[in-house]
């Protein structure tokens, strides 16, 4: 193999663990949902979704207003599958997705492809948030 061909190599296997890093494995500060009743908070869709992770309460309920500030046909619906929740998202609308998780976990969620992707963190009821 000549020194072209190794550096070649080198460099696609550092470009590939830096998309991995990126995606999967940077640091996302979790964003808090707030309320008395109902834990609120609002989710920009624009490329992905702002925040990406959300944290809330298990055993209250939760109301999660998703902004779709964009036409692309990757995130036109929003999915919980652990909550068995499916939802359309209109573009340039805000459309409510509300539930009550149970108990404290990590969950996910993605666009409809499973190529966008958040995270919701269930902690404990009664935990600081």
């Amino acid at each position: 193999m000549s020194a072209l061909e190794v550096a070649i190599t080198i460099g696609g296997i550092a470009a590939i663990a830096w998309v991995n890093w990126y995606f999967f494995l940077a640091g996302q500060a979790a964003v808090s949902a707030g309320g008395t009743d109902v834990q609120r908070l609002r989710v920009v869709v624009r490329g992905g979704y702002t925040p990406s992770v959300v944290r809330v309460q298990a055993g209250r309920p939760v109301r999660l207003d998703f902004y779709r500030d964009e036409t692309s046909g990757c995130t036109e619906e929003v999915v919980f599958p652990d909550f068995q929740i499916r939802t359309f998202l209109p573009a340039h609308e805000t459309t409510a997705v509300e539930f009550t998780p149970g108990e404290p976990g990590t969950h996910e969620f993605t666009c409809g492809m499973g190529m966008v992707r958040g995270r919701l963190i269930v902690e404990p009821a009664g935990a600081a948030t």
